[in-house]
């Protein structure tokens, strides 16, 4: 059922700004917090708290915040000049806006969705017009002050403009406003640029509305929701929080975690319980892992699937693979895109594979490339095999490998080509010929051997 007006949320993000203190060419919003650009997070956090709209405010770099935020469904607003908070969210049209509304920064990404559904709650039950988001924080710095009388909030001061008393107050701003549709078509229009930096503040709605007895108030969070990232060492400080959160719901889960504080898990990530996670572990983006699995220290997995009773072994890099239970992998593997390893099969040290399809049981125990090949079921591969795939025309070829097959030492395949179930490839052997099931493949040059070789080179010459 479709919501009241008065019951629609939306959310304004402000991701115009230049961020200059990051000191680096990618808009601020854009950076990434534990994998993921920030305002990605902002804006899922929304969706997640019922918003039915989102809706960005874009200045700097915006085809490329464009780029990102598009895809998700919500619509940009673009501030040409940056001229304040105030100015930037009437760029967003708040006028054709019901509901209520949420304004936020973009670079807060530690926000989450029970926070923001508490903040209407609250607004609602209370029926505020406008209120502020505040936070008790332990050093406050050049945050704005809460300024409340008998509990009730009656200014936001700005830190260089507050008195020493007023410095001492530890509820600051954290950016975030909530406020009815109509407040904001009403006074934002109202609010005056009477400051050094010739600017709409946002702030000053508060000051405004109090004036027309309206019902204004501030509303208490915790101190993360203030925490915004506006250099490289703030955006350091939010990626290891997320990390920390994401550690610590998955050790609530069941995940067994050596050193969480140097285990680094994207939120996406879903790690199954019983599963023991080493130190200097990086698992991002889709990844799934089983239970009952052993992930040993600097492996790193990306959008790869992972499953039960797997052994990923220390230096492994996985990426977008899959292995199936009781398998092994590494140490020092590494598994391509659209390599698919079967259940108890074996991948060794310094064996790399590229678009293989590994059978059940099979092995390769090290120093071995395979790439577009497909190996049946208890095949064993011997050290230093490689499939030839690549060809002077540019193109791939595939490899195909039938079941139990024998493959000696130093072996290369060169593709296309099919080795039949049970065969045998001796040592040292380039094939470059189909091999029939059952048959035993040798090519490699005829040893010839030169006997009494080394003490004839050693005898003086006869100069007479």
């Amino acid at each position: 059922m479709a919501a009241n007006a008065s019951e629609k949320l939306t959310v304004i993000a402000l991701a115009a700004g230049k961020g200059t203190r990051m000191k680096s060419p990618l808009p601020k919003v854009l950076h990434p917090v534990a994998g993921r650009p920030m305002i990605e997070k902002v804006i899922q956090a929304s969706k997640k708290a019922g918003a039915v709209e989102v809706r960005v405010v874009v200045g700097h770099g915006q085809n490329l915040v464009r780029q990102v935020v598009e895809p998700m469904g919500v619509s940009c607003y673009v501030q040409e000049e940056q001229a304040g908070t105030a100015h930037a969210v009437r760029c967003a049209k708040p006028e054709n806006i019901e509901g209520d509304v949420i304004i936020m920064n973009g670079d807060v990404p530690l926000i989450e969705a029970h926070e923001i559904k508490e903040f209407v709650r609250v607004f609602r039950e209370e029926k505020y017009d406008l209120a502020v988001v505040t936070a008790v924080v332990k050093r406050p710095g050049d945050l704005g002050r809460i300024v409340r009388h008998h509990g009730d909030i009656v200014a936001i001061v700005e830190a260089k403009d507050a008195s020493a008393e007023t410095l001492k107050i530890a509820e600051i701003n954290t950016g975030i406003f909530i406020a009815k549709a109509s407040i904001l078509a009403e006074y934002l229009p109202k609010i005056q640029n009477n400051n050094a930096k010739k600017e709409f503040y946002i702030t000053d709605l508060i000051s405004l509305c109090i004036q027309d007895k309206c019902k204004v108030q501030a509303i208490k969070s915790t101190p993360k929701v203030a925490v915004g990232v506006n250099d490289q060492m703030e955006l350091a400080k939010a990626t290891r929080l997320i990390f920390q959160r994401k550690a610590l719901q998955l050790m609530e889960s069941g995940v067994l975690m050596i050193d969480p504080k140097t285990t680094y898990v994207e939120e996406s990530v879903e790690i199954g319980a019983g599963t023991v996670i080493y130190p200097n572990v990086f698992i991002r983006g889709r990844s799934k892992i089983g239970s009952f699995c052993v992930i040993e220290s600097n492996a790193f997995i990306s959008d790869s699937e992972i499953a039960d009773s797997v052994q990923v072994r220390g230096g492994s890099y996985l990426e977008s693979s899959r292995v199936h239970s009781k398998a092994s992998v590494g140490p020092y593997a590494r598994l391509r895109p659209d390599t698919e390893i079967g259940e108890e099969a074996h991948v060794g040290n310094f064996v790399e594979m590229k678009k293989v399809k590994f059978g059940k049981k099979s092995k390769a125990g090290h120093l071995t490339y395979l790439g577009d090949a497909e190996i049946g079921e208890e095949v064993n591969i011997g050290c230093g095999t490689i499939t030839c795939n690549y060809a002077a025309d540019k193109k791939k070829y595939k490899t195909k490998i039938g079941n139990r097959v024998f493959v000696g030492s130093d072996t290369q395949f060169v593709a296309p080509i099919e080795v039949g179930d049970d065969a045998v490839i001796g040592s040292g052997s380039t094939i470059t010929k189909s091999v029939p099931a059952k048959a035993l493949a040798v090519a490699r040059g005829k040893q010839f051997v030169k006997e009494n070789y080394v003490a004839k080179a050693s005898e003086p010459e006869n100069k007479e």
